[in-house]
């Protein structure tokens, strides 16, 4: 028996699945590693910490499925996508925190970038709009901010990666230096249609080529391991994914037009279309999906939420209010509607379709008899309302239909959640048996990689757990997500001095 070891690098914590031949889990580790937010609006990782916390999961894992570590045929990587990483070529040391996709201390700049008229030509060639979210404005900030990071780029040493070129690093001890095509596709500096780093946006960002990774496709040899207490030598890195890209391909969505959501820290809806990438939407991004050995790149269209579960995990660590995101459920449930109260999660501005990075949090509709279930409950429909915003428009700029919707990550668990996101979407929502379907997507890309699968066969394992459907009055439907709308309104530039 064969396994593929899956790492999933969050946002928050780190998961580690191993999987049988099957695609059936067989032992998962996780670990969660510490958030820090040096001002507002700015929000840091320690690359060390995210690293200790893929050691402790993987060692979790592989403690709990007792299997000889010689029957890992490959470890697939999925990623927090555009989450920048800068470290010591020599040394391998960080040279800095990393800046999290969701840090916001780039706002000024993306704003400057947009005056000097450069976002078509960026959206030409990168899929992309200019955003704090994207990697390329945090290298610029890096480059003129942190002295670490300026001496290492004048004598060559400096290192820039995504958190998978940073595991990558480190499981083969600084051998390879490399990254995949979707999460090369997040930088604002790749070019989705000619498949490489662009000239000009090295330029504009003031990025060395030579700092950047070998960009590869999805499914293949990134490298092997170096050996250490946990792995032996020469397990090989054969498939690598962003996160969304990744949980993409674990839902088998290899059609144009199937999509899929996925429910983590944030939310993401991925449709595919297709071998051309789409023409420029509003709103939305293209985006490559995945590539395997030679066969063109699959691109897909994004819409990026940028708090969905964190929203969740902000009621447990940040209000007190409940004591583990498992709770929300019964809470939710224990009333029959918010009041007429919204909570919009824009705490670190809002992703698609309104792009304000200073949008912030607010709680409306508050009376009397707001109660702590009321605020759950309308934490919980946020996911679903903003979810909502990103399907409307997906079917108004591509006039593709979407009939269903395949859910998956963290929050997907949440049958209110789910029911609730049917009804506000009026199509059918379907959640696979395997939920984590990120691990499973990097999983299957390393099969692939190293030959143990094809796509066929991982079309044939896929099995679906539950399929909501329906049930809410449409004039129930339009008066909710009105009121929704009402409240966003009020979140947006509330930061902008």
């Amino acid at each position: 028996m064969k396994y593929i070891l899956a790492i999933d690098q969050g946002t928050t914590g780190s998961t580690v699945i191993l999987f049988d031949r099957q695609g059936q889990p067989v032992a998962k580790g996780y670990q969660e590693f510490p958030q820090y937010f040096p001002q507002g609006g700015w929000v840091e990782h320690n690359p060390d910490e995210i690293w200790d916390s893929v050691v402790k999961a993987a060692s979790l894992a592989l403690a709990n499925a007792d299997i000889d570590t010689k029957d890992i045929a490959a470890i697939g990587i999925t990623n927090q996508r555009e989450t920048l990483v800068a470290w010591d070529r020599m040394t391998g040391k960080p040279l800095c925190n990393a800046i999290v996709w969701q840090c916001r201390r780039t706002a000024e700049y993306c704003d400057e970038l947009r005056q000097q008229g450069v976002e078509p030509m960026i959206r030409r060639k990168t899929g992309l709009i200019i955003d704090p979210y994207f990697s390329g404005t945090k290298m610029h900030w890096l480059l003129q901010n942190d002295s670490a990071v300026q001496e290492a780029a004048k004598s060559k040493r400096l290192c820039f990666g995504t958190v998978d070129s940073w595991l990558i690093w480190k499981l083969t001890a600084g051998a390879a230096h490399v990254t995949d095509v979707s999460n090369a596709s997040r930088t604002l500096v790749y070019s989705i249609h000619e498949l490489k780093w662009d000239e000009d946006l090295l330029e504009l960002f003031g990025v060395d080529p030579d700092s950047l990774p070998t960009v590869r496709p999805s499914a293949g040899i990134f490298g092997k391991t170096a050996g250490s207490w946990l792995f032996p030598a020469g397990i090989p890195v054969a498939g690598v994914a962003g996160d969304q890209q990744a949980a993409l391909f674990g839902q088998a969505c290899f059609e144009p037009g199937m999509t899929k959501s996925t429910y983590g820290t944030g939310a993401f809806l991925l449709m595919n279309t297709g071998t051309e990438a789409a023409a420029n939407t509003n709103g939305l991004l293209t985006t490559i999906g995945w590539s395997i050995g030679n066969e063109p790149p699959e691109y897909a269209v994004e819409g990026s939420i940028f708090i969905a579960g964190a929203a969740v995990q902000w009621l447990r660590d940040g209000m007190g209010i409940i004591g583990s995101a498992g709770e929300a459920e019964g809470l939710a449930n224990a009333v029959a509607d918010t009041g007429g109260a919204y909570l919009v999660p824009a705490f670190t501005g809002l992703g698609a379709p309104y792009w304000d990075p200073y949008a912030r949090g607010i709680f409306a509709g508050i009376s009397r008899g707001t109660t702590k279930n009321h605020l759950v409950r309308a934490a919980l429909e946020a996911i679903a309302f903003q979810t909502k915003d990103v399907v409307d428009l997906m079917i108004a700029e591509t006039g593709i239909s979407v009939d269903a919707v395949r859910i998956d990550g963290g929050a997907a668990v949440n049958n209110f959640l789910a029911q609730f996101l049917s009804d506000i979407l009026g199509v059918a929502v379907d959640r696979p048996a395997v939920i984590e379907t990120t691990a499973l997507g990097a999983a299957y890309l390393a099969g692939i990689g190293c030959g143990l699968w094809t796509k066929d066969e991982l079309l044939a394992q896929r099995r679906v757990d539950r399929c909501f459907t329906p049930a809410m009055d449409e004039a129930v439907r339009k008066r909710l997500y009105s009121g929704w709308q009402r409240a966003v309104s009020l979140s947006r530039g509330w930061a902008k001095e």
